[in-house]
């Protein structure tokens, strides 16, 4: 919620009404945070999962990956709102960070799988 009136409040304050990616870290979050984690709430409580030995590494690798993506969305976000301009050096700097972030993101999202697999099995 916090990233939404951030987002409202500063293009506001700025001036700014073109598009930006500051708008997409709302919603990432909202998917990949909340919703993500009701859905592990209940396979926990149907499957279990909380028991299979990757479940540590799927709630770090998972997590690290959304507080990544989320803050190289703010990050490009609030340059595009200020007008910044990027050399290709930074421009490919946040995009190689918002990409590991992804990454990370998909490597939690097969273990996850991967769990659930498991304990569905037994």
């Amino acid at each position: 919620m916090v990233s939404g009136v951030f987002y409202r409040e500063f293009t506001k304050l700025s001036g700014f009404t073109g598009r930006t990616t500051l708008s997409f870290a709302h919603t990432h979050l909202f998917l990949l945070g909340m919703m993500m984690f009701l859905i592990v709430t209940f396979c926990i409580r149907l499957f279990a999962i909380q028991e299979s030995k990757k479940y540590k590494a799927f709630l770090w690798i998972y997590n690290a990956g959304v507080l990544l993506t989320s803050i190289m969305l703010i990050v490009r976000g609030i340059l595009e709102v200020n007008g910044s301009a990027l050399s290709s050096a930074t421009n490919g700097m946040i995009s190689g960070f918002a990409g590991m972030g992804h990454i990370l993101v998909g490597i939690g999202m097969v273990l996850f799988f991967l769990m659930l697999k498991e304990r569905v099995k037994e």
